[in-house]
């Protein structure tokens, strides 16, 4: 089977690592985007001469069609799976079928405000007051989660918002899911709703001693020679544990009104010791893949709830390679030097996405410059806990401060904190669909790095360039008629990035 020399060296190049590839045809235009496990070992699949002889028509057919591929590595599969959804859905190749259906990840919801909640997969995160877990890449782990909260923690199924007694006469879930069966006052609803709270926290990994349960019974059973059960709880158990861990990529919703917010800030001072409520904080949060198109953002909460006009964004300059803490001092240090040099109001509190490790950077660039009155704090993930810089100083590495789930100081936090995440997530989407775009023009005979660069410095983006017309083009510094229109084709296949982040967000400088 004969390929191009560009081909056969970029199989020759692949990593063995997981990540998505994109397939082009010869006008450059995308259709088709996969992921890998082993970006290696899948893309090199397709050009064997095993798969032309035994492959269905469909991929047959797009093997023929290639004409060029490009990877991106990311750090997990599960990255992966999300990377190539949101691709698909960005530029909808014609050889992707899979998700045409416009078909999204599951999530687990539970509606706390209701007398009785109870917990629902979907697939549609809603702005609802509901608590949302996921999505979740892996469906299996999704429902095997789902079920072991409802047997767990004695959470009901049915379906009535509020059932009562004549519910409870068609109903077995009791006897055969071990319902706790509030409906027929088993127990109080005070009780379930205690019940459905311990469920929300083991779904945000903060109950790792139930997962412990699991394996203490799986070891006893294999003790027991009860090997089938033994291999049944090994299953729910890594099921469960993928679940906790996919939780990270996102979970929650929480709807907070103005007069929870400014709860919240109170609480809040009380519980850092501030000598004032943080009446304006600044959330900072780093995003890339492998150190790659590292960002960072900047959000801010006044009273506890998002400016939007206040959000800036940041291109990391100086650091090389994966390294976070490096980027947060980065940001830290550009943001608080022209703060300084502007002589502008500066936040009450600095929120930095982390832990110890990230809140130092924080701090010693925050020292360099000066500020040391100014209050920092770290807000890490994994069980949710407050690192504080004074704490730190008399703990070492101990948690400083770990607030309940309905402490309002602790939504103010998350809420911040989740923002700056996803602000940060969307401006390294933007940056990589617009790298996908660029890669583009490399492929145009007459084109080269130096005369990409000036076209883009020329239209100022890629977007523009776009939506230029051929004479538009053609008057631009070194670029005929008859190159004009080759790039006007090529571009005109392409399907338009959606816009760079936040439109309240600015560059920061």
């Amino acid at each position: 089977m004969a390929h191009s020399k560009k081909i056969e060296d970029k199989l020759q190049a692949l990593p063995d690592k997981p990540g998505i590839y994109i397939m082009r045809d010869r006008r450059g235009k995308i259709i088709y985007v996969g992921k890998a496990a082993s970006l290696r070992d899948r893309v090199r699949s397709y050009f064997r001469l095993s798969t032309l002889r035994n492959a269905d028509p469909k991929t047959r057919s797009l093997v023929n069609t290639v004409e060029d591929f490009e990877t991106l590595i990311c750090r997990t599969e599960a990255e992966a799976t999300l990377t190539e959804g949101r691709l698909i859905k960005d530029f909808r190749p014609r050889f992707n079928v899979l998700l045409k259906d416009d078909k999204r990840f599951l999530l687990l919801r539970v509606n706390r405000r209701e007398s009785l909640p109870r917990f629902d997969a979907v697939r549609l995160q809603k702005e609802d007051g509901a608590d949302y877990f996921g999505p979740y890449v892996s469906s299996a782990a999704a429902w095997a989660a789902l079920e072991f909260v409802e047997r767990r923690f004695g959470l009901r199924r049915c379906r009535p918002l509020e059932p009562g007694p004549d519910d409870h006469k068609h109903c077995l879930n009791d006897i055969v899911r071990f319902c706790s069966a509030p409906c027929i006052n088993k127990v109080t609803p005070e009780q379930y709703r205690e019940r459905v709270a311990e469920a929300c926290a083991f779904l945000k990994g903060e109950k790792p001693e139930v997962l412990k349960e699991i394996e203490d019974a799986m070891t006893q059973a294999a003790a027991a020679q009860k090997f089938e059960k033994a291999a049944a709880l090994r299953d729910s158990l890594l099921l469960l544990r993928r679940a906790v861990k996919e939780r990270a990529l996102g979970t929650r919703t929480l709807a907070m009104k103005t007069e929870d917010a400014a709860t919240g800030v109170a609480e809040l001072q009380q519980v850092l010791g501030m000598a004032k409520p943080p009446r304006v904080i600044e959330a900072y949060d780093v995003s890339n893949i492998a150190g790659t198109l590292a960002v960072g953002s900047l959000v801010c909460a006044v009273e506890g709830l998002p400016q939007k006009q206040r959000y800036r964004r940041f291109r990391i300059r100086t650091v090389e390679g994966s390294d976070d803490p490096a980027m947060m001092a980065e940001m830290v240090r550009r943001r608080f030097a022209r703060l300084i040099a502007e002589q502008a109001e500066r936040p009450d509190l600095v929120l930095v996405d982390g832990g110890l490790t990230q809140l130092r950077a924080a701090r010693r660039e925050l020292d360099g410059l000066g500020l040391r009155d100014l209050p920092v704090a770290g807000l890490a993930k994994k069980f949710e806990e407050i690192y504080f810089e004074g704490a730190v100083t008399r703990l070492a590495a101990e948690p400083i401060i770990r607030l309940p789930e309905n402490s309002r100081a602790l939504h103010v936090l998350q809420r911040i904190r989740d923002e700056a995440h996803r602000f940060a997530l969307d401006y390294h989407r933007a940056l990589r669909r617009r790298r996908i775009l660029e890669s583009q023009l490399d492929d145009i005979e007459g084109i080269g790095t130096r005369r990409k660069e000036d076209l883009l410095k020329h239209f100022g983006s890629i977007a523009r360039l776009r939506r230029a017309s051929v004479e538009q083009i053609a008057a631009a510094p070194g670029v005929g008629s008859e190159l004009a229109r080759l790039i006007h084709k090529v571009l005109a296949t392409t399907t338009e990035p959606n816009p760079e982040g936040d439109r309240h967000a600015v560059d920061q400088d």
